[in-house]
């Protein structure tokens, strides 16, 4: 055992897999939260446990939210014959801090990836399709999904599946490097791509 405490070292491997977070990090945060006062911890663990539980999806884009229509959706202000896809919850966060985009989003829960096990049927495709046909007002559908190999193989499907439908599709522009994931493009680059977006023949 590294530690003194095998209450410490429990709650160091806990903070140890988080994403990005390292044994070092881990240790630190911990020992930060051992010098909080009790309520400071308390709170501290019942926002967690509040967001674990309580947190639900949007009915409409699979957006995270507190109710069943998330405040995106819900916002008459927003141009919702525009819909724009993206692979997760962070990107959405991305483009919302661009200010460049008014529209709605679709989240898909991620990319068509063989390789480990992820088919069409695992993401929201289909509710995007249904969505797409059950909305008359919807006139465009951006696919803002990240420049790797699944993401072009995503968007190609995506694509096919809307064939047969009036609505626009678009992708952003290639100002996002390729082989890199959406939501580290910085936000000038990501905004720019929203706005020159290409539509797909």
């Amino acid at each position: 055992m590294e530690y003194s405490s095998e209450l410490l070292e429990s709650a160091v491997k806990q903070f140890a897999s988080l994403p990005g977070i390292g044994r070092k990090t881990a240790t630190r945060l911990v020992l930060n939260m051992l010098r909080r006062d009790d309520e400071e911890v308390e709170d501290f663990a019942s926002a967690l446990l509040r967001a674990k539980r309580d947190i639900i999806y949007c009915k409409h884009c699979h957006n995270i939210s507190d109710t069943d229509v998330c405040p995106i959706c819900a916002d008459t202000r927003r141009d919702h014959t525009t819909i724009c896809v993206v692979e997760n919850i962070q990107d959405v966060m991305a483009i919302e801090h661009t200010q460049q985009f008014n529209g709605v989003y679709h989240v898909l829960g991620g990319v068509i990836s063989p390789m480990e096990g992820i088919g069409p049927s695992d993401l929201e495709i289909e509710s995007l399709v249904e969505r797409v046909s059950g909305e008359s007002d919807v006139q465009e559908v951006i696919l803002a999904l990240s420049s790797t190999l699944e993401g072009d193989t995503t968007n190609f499907y995506i694509t096919r599946k809307l064939a047969n439908t009036d609505v626009r599709i678009s992708a952003i522009a290639r100002g996002i490097q390729a082989g890199s994931e959406l939501e580290y493009a910085d936000e000038v680059t990501l905004g720019r791509a929203i706005i020159d977006r290409k539509v797909i023949n």
